[in-house]
């Protein structure tokens, strides 16, 4: 094996010219990680918001990427020999240590969820951030059948899978784009209703049962104030940061009405619950709703891509 290998690397905060593919050293293995042999990486905007210098305890240069998908290259661990399909997400990759920016990433064990599967390997990247995050959104709103969803923040990658998962349990979901064109796709992933523009309230006069908010910072307060009283809001996305300025619990939360939250990390290395998407993806019950792929030496236009919002669902990066 080549002891080098390629990785598209963070150099210090700024746009996306400041992402450059250099030659590194392959990692070396050590006790609890193993090597990974990256096919595939799904671009996130944590991603962009650690780019841009707003994670804390981030050095640069960092090669970034929360999640990634491959082949096991180097083992310490005997329950991930060798050849072993793997994906990985969360747990400080991309942040404290280099992610799937790269054509090897060095992870610890207990990131990496072994699968099976035949899904060619930018619809497997497409998948663990986002069908798991989408998943864990839900059960924090404890969506049940019959109840009625607004997802803000619909046509993004996270917002289509959870289209795709509401409805599959018979829930009647909404979903916001700010964009005609992306409606579409909105719609396809399996909501009832796209509003672009629209007041939920035209819709259901009484707000919806559940919000899942993706867009966060600057709709929190407004998605309390649409959910249906005692309804439940969820605030799992940071499209637009993760501050609520002069947030004020009393006065912003409507008496009997939940306020909760979902962090990916919380899934991290959930191989069964992964295995299910998969499998439910291979069978076409899913849509992995890939949005555009590119090669690792499209890294700068991939993030601008990503950063101008013209990306209706997930932007994948094979390196």
């Amino acid at each position: 094996m080549d002891k080098t290998m390629r990785a598209a690397v963070c150099v210090r905060a700024g746009g996306p010219e400041v992402l450059e593919i250099r030659r590194l050293p392959v990692p070396e293995v050590r006790d609890g990680w193993s090597l990974v042999r990256v096919r595939g990486a799904g671009l996130n905007r944590s991603e962009l918001r650690t780019r841009q210098g707003h994670s804390p305890n981030v050095t640069f240069p960092r090669v970034l990427g929360i999640e990634c998908a491959g082949v096991v290259e180097v083992s310490t661990d005997p329950a991930l020999p060798e050849g072993t399909t793997v994906a990985a997400m969360m747990g400080e990759m991309g942040r404290e240590f280099d992610g799937g920016y790269a054509e090897y990433a060095l992870l610890p064990n207990a990131l990496l969820m072994p699968v099976t599967t035949v899904l060619p390997w930018e619809v497997l990247a497409a998948l663990p951030e986002t069908y798991l995050t989408a998943q864990g959104s839900l059960d924090a709103l404890g969506v049940e059948p019959g109840g009625r969803l607004l997802i803000r923040g619909g046509s993004s990658s996270v917002g289509l899978a959870a289209a795709s998962i509401a409805s599959g349990l018979g829930v009647e979901v909404a979903a916001t784009t700010r964009r005609e064109s992306k409606a579409a796709a909105v719609k396809a992933a399996g909501a009832d209703h796209v509003l672009v523009g629209t007041e939920v309230r035209s819709l259901w006069p009484d707000g919806p049962d559940y919000v899942l908010d993706l867009i966060g910072a600057s709709t929190a307060v407004d998605s309390l104030r649409a959910v249906r009283r005692g309804g439940t809001v969820c605030v799992a996305g940071s499209l637009s940061g993760w501050l609520i300025p002069d947030f004020q619990p009393v006065a912003m939360i409507p008496s009997g009405t939940r306020l909760t939250a979902f962090h990916s990390d919380d899934l991290r290395g959930s191989t069964a619950l992964l295995q299910r998407v998969i499998d439910a993806v291979e069978v076409g019950r899913y849509r992995p709703n890939l949005d555009r792929v590119f090669g690792l030496d499209g890294i700068v236009a991939a993030h601008r891509y990503l950063e101008e919002d013209r990306a209706a669902g997930k932007v994948v990066v094979l390196p």
